[in-house]
């Protein structure tokens, strides 16, 4: 296997900076490429890679913007590698990424896998409350790289390879906006691809970095979400309605304690509780726990909302 790895960036030189950073500090003995697409950037990450091309192999690309996963097609379509990793700019990486990713491949072969993500320590506050909200099995039933939590892998973008053959089988991403990187996934085992978790080929994900830019994050996978039941009816499960019907229960509860049913919302109470006590036990910071309840309320209500208006408000 020769590893190319496909990054895509849009106006983030210095997550790159960061990003290209913990590539230098590989344990991984073989040789791999960079691949840089700038994705219409205003603010150029070309100086920044420029600090690195004595460190790494690296290829830098400037294109016209067209969406992250137009861009990850560009990158695997001009890589010289077999074996493509794609990475969002806003991960950093371990240092034993790649040989982790070796040993699994070679010990059992999938031409498409996925890794899950973590909290590096030095992360803000509410960087943790949201990797919180998103990987708990308290809020997305631990879906998002727990392997004891997942039947069939569904890889996401941030921490994704792809074989060559894969990808020129599949012709890669689609052109959604959202939802593109399971697209590809259920197009892959579509034509008998399998996929699979690597746990230990996790990275450090620093997600939004506001409350607001995370709310605009879930309402877009929530958009995509019955675009892709439409496509794929027989992916369609009743796990994806939760978010919606927790936030209608949740409006429902305060309405009807004005008329003195205040039952139902201590149960909303209780439910609040427990992931202030988890993500507390998780991550020993109050203001973290405290944070996780905002990042879950907000996640609920960006996917549930989002979900909804694709269901019913779009043609």
């Amino acid at each position: 296997m020769q590893f190319s790895i496909i990054i895509p960036v849009y106006n983030r030189p210095q997550e790159i900076d960061e990003l290209l950073e913990s590539l230098t500090k590989q344990d991984l003995k073989d040789d791999f490429e960079v691949l840089i697409v700038e994705d219409g950037s205003e603010n150029s990450s070309e100086e920044i890679v420029n600090k690195y091309r004595s460190k790494l192999n690296l290829n830098y690309f400037y294109k016209e913007n067209s969406g992250a996963g137009a861009s990850r097609n560009y990158g695997m379509q001009r890589a010289s590698g077999n074996y493509f990793i794609i990475l969002d700019s806003d991960v950093i990486v371990p240092s034993q990424y790649l040989s982790e990713v070796k040993k699994a491949l070679e010990e059992n072969y999938t031409d498409a896998f996925g890794g899950s993500d973590a909290a590096h320590p030095n992360f803000t506050a509410l960087q943790k409350a949201i990797n919180y909200s998103m990987t708990s099995v308290l809020t997305t039933g631990g879906i998002r790289g727990k392997k004891k939590a997942v039947g069939k892998f569904q890889p996401r973008s941030f921490n994704l390879g792809l074989s060559k053959t894969a990808f020129e089988k599949t012709n890669g991403f689609s052109k959604m906006k959202a939802g593109e990187d399971i697209d590809l996934t259920f197009r892959l085992w579509k034509k008998g691809f399998e996929t699979q978790l690597i746990e230990k080929a996790f990275v450090y994900h620093k997600r939004r970095s506001t409350i607001k830019q995370f709310f605009k994050q879930t309402f877009a996978f929530g958009t995509a979400r019955p675009i892709l039941n439409k496509k794929y009816p027989e992916t369609a499960k009743l796990t994806y309605w939760f978010p919606s019907l927790f936030i209608i229960g949740i409006d429902f509860a305060i309405i009807v304690v004005f008329f003195g049913y205040w039952q139902l919302l201590v149960f909303y109470g209780v439910y609040f509780t427990g992931i202030f006590l988890d993500s507390l036990l998780q991550n020993k910071n109050l203001q973290v726990a405290f944070l996780s309840i905002i990042t879950t309320i907000t996640q609920f209500y960006g996917y549930g909302l989002g979900f909804l208006e694709s269901r019913f408000l779009k043609k």
